[in-house]
């Protein structure tokens, strides 16, 4: 497992993530080690590194009661992310929040896949981590 990106991004090159920011000022500073400010720029942050390949940063940024060990995203290169849309981010307490999304892919020249998961989040420290997710009933 490397802590270095598969995929590199310049500081001014636009966000993964979708909010038609800089990388390098929207996800590129979490990344770097700033915490976020709320469950849903660690979630655009999540994203854009699973878009980027970053294995450190994913389980970096997953709350260890439900971390695994290790992380295979599988064929990064032929993953192609397609965009990310977030339908709700719903601050439940000061410490705890949901935010529900769809993420687009497409691995290889096959068909695109939609990823809709409403997920948890807890701060714990001052800091943002994932906790788990749940796929709705279509």
């Amino acid at each position: 497992m490397s802590s270095v990106k598969s995929t590199p991004i310049a500081p001014s090159a636009a966000c993964p993530c979708g909010r038609g920011r800089p990388y390098g000022e929207c996800c590129g500073p979490l990344h770097a080690g700033a915490a976020a400010p709320d469950a849903e720029a660690l979630m655009r942050s999540r994203y854009s590194a699973y878009v980027l390949g970053d294995v450190a940063y994913l389980l970096a940024s997953w709350h260890a009661d439900t971390r695994p060990d290790a992380l295979d995203l599988g064929d990064v290169a032929g993953t192609r992310w397609l965009g990310l849309d977030v339908k709700r981010h719903t601050p439940v307490d000061a410490d705890h929040a949901i935010v529900e999304f769809v993420a687009r892919y497409r691995v290889g020249g096959g068909s695109a896949f939609r990823l809709h998961e409403i997920s948890r989040f807890v701060r714990e420290d001052g800091r943002w981590f994932y906790v788990d997710g749940v796929l709705p009933a279509r």
